[in-house]
């Protein structure tokens, strides 16, 4: 089971950073999703997608896993209105 969790976490976390990292080699695909009522439309694509790979390297290390989960969580909030857009 800790195999388990080990391979689950390292995939969640590379992930986490290669789609932080497509925010900046293909920020016209996150520009399409943002809502227009938002203003700064590539400086959040950027900013999104840089939390977005600190969290997921975060994930990583254990003594700050708990915190970079639960930041992970509320920047899933935070972008949810783009993604149902």
């Amino acid at each position: 089971m800790k195999f388990f969790k080990s391979v689950s976490i390292a995939v969640l976390s590379f992930g986490y950073i290669y789609v932080g990292f497509q925010h900046f080699y293909n920020p016209s695909f996150f520009l399409a999703i943002m809502p227009p009522y938002l203003p700064y439309h590539l400086p959040l694509v950027y900013l999104s997608g840089g939390i977005e790979i600190a969290l997921g390297a975060g994930l990583l290390v254990k003594k700050i896993r708990k915190y970079a989960a639960w930041g992970l969580i509320a920047l899933l909030v935070a972008v949810y209105p783009a993604n149902i857009y």
